[in-house]
């Protein structure tokens, strides 16, 4: 399966886990971009996974399709979270999601840029699946 194709043409959220503190996994879907060989994403300063990738950046995600034919990437990466105050980052997730179809929702994820963080999650390792073959005619 060509990867970078998988990643740039379907809107499909990546699952990304990441270690709490109390030992145990946090998963939290987010919308991506595949970018240079990163995978970027957004999310704001309060929310739960910045906190968790702040005090460990080794992270695994998952971006895959849930209905037949069953194909998607998983991967192990590291988690570099840059200020997206500018809003860099979220306006191209917004274009890349959500296109015109939203626009008080654009307008109002937006309006909190200031306190936004891009999460860069550099790729350690990956693995790809395509049942397409396998499946034909289900």
């Amino acid at each position: 399966m060509d990867t970078t194709a998988f990643l740039n043409n379907n809107l499909i959220p990546v699952r990304l886990a990441a270690i709490d503190k109390d030992g145990f996994p946090v998963i939290c879907s987010l919308w991506f971009i595949y970018q240079d060989g990163e995978l970027l994403c957004a999310s704001h300063a309060s929310a739960k996974i910045i906190r968790v990738l702040k005090e460990n950046p080794h992270c695994a995600f998952e971006v895959s399709i849930n209905s037949v034919p069953y194909k998607g990437v998983r991967g192990k990466a590291i988690a570099n979270l840059k200020s997206d105050a500018d809003g860099a980052v979220l306006s191209q997730l917004i274009a890349r999601y959500l296109g015109d179809s939203q626009p008080k929702l654009s307008k109002w994820l937006l309006s909190r840029r200031k306190d936004e963080y891009a999460i860069h999650l550099k790729i350690t390792s990956q693995s790809s699946w395509d049942f397409s073959e396998r499946m034909q005619g289900n």
